[in-house]
């Protein structure tokens, strides 16, 4: 927001306010980025806050100039690059659709205080965080103000937000003649939630105890639900299961007072009592409760998970993102700890986000033996078992992820266990193959080896990494993958509904690529034991994971599982499953196998990697 510009130019007073600020003229406090103005000359009749706002996402004003805007400020933010003010009207109209509130945009520290009576000239925007490519709503604002204070103390309205005034449904669909947009279509309020938080946009609102389901992260946020029972998780969270269930009641929790104040919560906890400050809405999580006042935080003692150790007949596969985990890094400790108490130091691991020897300085290192050697010396430490590993360098900057790390995915497996078919000729342009071997027994033409490389369906993403290992005289095939992100989709709250998946086209083509070499393995051996795993970037309803399953060569066992306990990560309150453990039909069919999401990173504040690792357990 720092392109935008603050002006004292004074806009012209009605007679009513001019008479008002002449009584007060001795007592009326200045802004510091804005002029204080007791005479002007005369206009039309004062507009308010409704006014500007209007019963659409974009005001009927945009663009013009508006003066004499009467209200109480409620709220007043001196950080960041969108520094101001909200203010609204303590008068209501009778239409439920306006909101009473806006954000003046003053661009420096104001020092107007909460219960102050107002009035504002200025010029009405929409602005669009994260830009106009975002898809994101527009957020209605008065800038290049002039403000004059009129009173001090005075109450500061407010509204309640709560599990009956949010309405079930999310979203109206987008106008098809408008690109699916929702920006002119009339706000519905009591039928939509998105509606209804629009007509609350810059009002000073409240909310009762209410449960985190997205733990305080770095940036001083959170997210908690005014909906206890919908789609709740096990452990305290809300489950997002599909595309039509975005979950009408979460909000996201800001601070308008000091960091150091801010809750340090953990899904499950509770912020008990009043939270009550302005509603803004942000490029991170759209609609945003910035409190003034902060209630109280009760914890509920989550604790993170431990899976169950692998009987001798068991072979126990997992896979875990480490994000970004190069030498440099002060988490080998507590990654080695996962792996060996919370994992139990399982057979075959699947590593994401292994950086190379240096992380993200881009000198054209890609060997990632220092990271790996650290890594599996921790694990020793920590009472696991030495690991070997197997993986193909990436050609530089290749592969995507931060620049000059070159994230790759690394087989790590327990030689006492289980051990690696070496054959040679993979590298990091060459494509496996699938050969047979003896009758009616597929083999790797390369172990390990990477799976159609020269695809243009891996530009600028990492290529998955197929090997071949044998557990107690059988073979299983494991082919770790790491998806294309989901960065550039629309949010949830985009002006565009059903907001689209641009992501999903590159994903999309990943996963027919990964499923026709499964085939070509199934192809050869119908009964081999194929293991397809790793951060899908993608939910297990998705087409992306319809993709990877087509033809029944693949079956995602996390699918095994209750529904309110299939989730690997927590995004903006809901719990979802990125990751993946995707198994053949002999695997699937046999029934012999047990799946277990790992929930010790993605509910806590503390955590060392976004992503939960996930453990299976077969009998080959």
């Amino acid at each position: 927001m720092s392109s935008r510009s603050v002006s004292s130019v004074s806009p012209a007073y009605s007679a009513r306010t001019r008479s008002r600020l002449a009584a007060l003229a001795v007592a009326t406090a200045s802004c510091a980025t804005c002029a204080v103005v007791v005479t002007a000359p005369a206009h039309a009749a004062t507009v308010a806050i409704h006014d500007i706002q209007g019963s659409t996402r974009v005001s009927p004003l945009a663009g013009q100039a508006v003066a004499d805007v009467p209200g109480v400020v409620t709220g007043v933010r001196t950080y960041g690059s969108s520094k101001g003010f909200w203010f609204q009207d303590p008068n209501p109209d009778a239409d439920p659709a306006t909101s009473e509130g806006v954000f003046v945009f003053t661009g420096s520290a104001p020092t107007v205080k909460a219960g102050d009576a107002v009035t504002v000239s200025g010029t009405v925007t929409e602005y669009v965080p994260g830009g106009a490519s975002s898809g994101n709503q527009s957020l209605t604002e008065i800038t290049k103000p002039t403000v004059t204070v009129v009173s001090s103390g005075n109450p500061v309205p407010v509204t309640t937000i709560s599990a009956k005034s949010v309405p079930d449904a999310y979203t109206p669909a987008g106008d098809s003649a408008a690109n699916g947009s929702v920006n002119g279509l009339p706000l519905q309020p009591k039928k939509y939630a998105l509606d209804y938080y629009e007509s609350l946009e810059g009002q000073n609102v409240r909310i009762g105890s209410s449960r985190v389901v997205t733990a305080s992260d770095p940036y001083t946020e959170l997210w908690v639900t005014v909906k206890p029972h919908e789609n709740a998780t096990k452990r305290g969270g809300t489950r997002y299961g599909s595309y039509e269930s975005q979950n009408t009641g979460r909000i996201q929790v800001q601070s308008l007072g000091a960091t150091a104040d801010f809750p340090v919560a953990d899904v499950g906890d509770v912020l008990t009592g009043t939270t009550e400050g302005p509603l803004d809405y942000n490029s991170f999580g759209g609609y945003t409760l910035v409190a003034r006042e902060l209630g109280g935080l009760e914890k509920s003692g989550l604790t993170r998970e431990t899976t169950r150790a692998q009987k001798s007949g068991e072979l126990a596969v997992a896979t875990y993102n480490v994000e970004n985990l190069d030498p440099g890094d002060a988490t080998f400790e507590e990654h080695a700890a996962a792996i060996v108490d919370n994992l139990r130091s399982p057979d075959i691991v699947s590593l994401e986000e292994i950086q190379d020897n240096n992380g993200a300085k881009n000198d054209g290192t890609v060997a990632a033996d220092r990271t790996m050697a650290k890594l599996i010396d921790a694990i020793v430490a920590a009472g696991g078992p030495r690991y070997e590993w197997r993986s193909i360098d990436p050609v530089n900057n290749a592969d995507g992820g931060e620049p000059g790390g070159n994230i790759r995915q690394v087989f790590l497996f327990n030689p006492e266990r289980v051990s690696f078919t070496d054959r040679a000729g993979g590298d990091a342009t060459t494509a496996v193959g699938v050969t047979r071997a003896g009758k009616n027994k597929a083999a790797l033409t390369a172990s390990p080896g990477r799976v159609d490389p020269a695809n243009a369906a891996w530009t600028n993403s990492r290529k998955p990494l197929a090997g071949e290992f044998t557990f107690r005289g059988k073979t299983v095939f494991v082919i770790a993958n790491h998806f294309a992100s989901k960065g550039g989709d629309q949010g949830l709250t985009s002006q565009y509904q059903p907001p689209a998946r641009s992501s999903e086209t590159q994903r999309h083509a990943q996963a027919t690529a990964v499923n026709s070499f499964v085939k070509e393995i199934l192809k050869v051996q119908k009964d081999a034991d194929v293991i397809t795993l790793g951060d899908i970037n993608d939910f297990e309803f998705s087409d992306t994971a319809k993709l990877l399953e087509n033809g029944g060569a693949l079956w995602s066992a996390i699918k095994s599982l209750p529904k309110s306990e299939r989730y690997t990560y927590d995004y903006q309150g809901n719990s979802q499953v990125l990751d993946q453990i995707l198994v053949s039909p002999s695997i699937r069919w046999k029934g012999a196998f047990q799946y277990d999401s790992v929930h010790i990173n993605s509910e806590f504040h503390d955590q060392i990697s976004d992503h939960d690792p996930q453990v299976l357990r077969l009998r080959p």
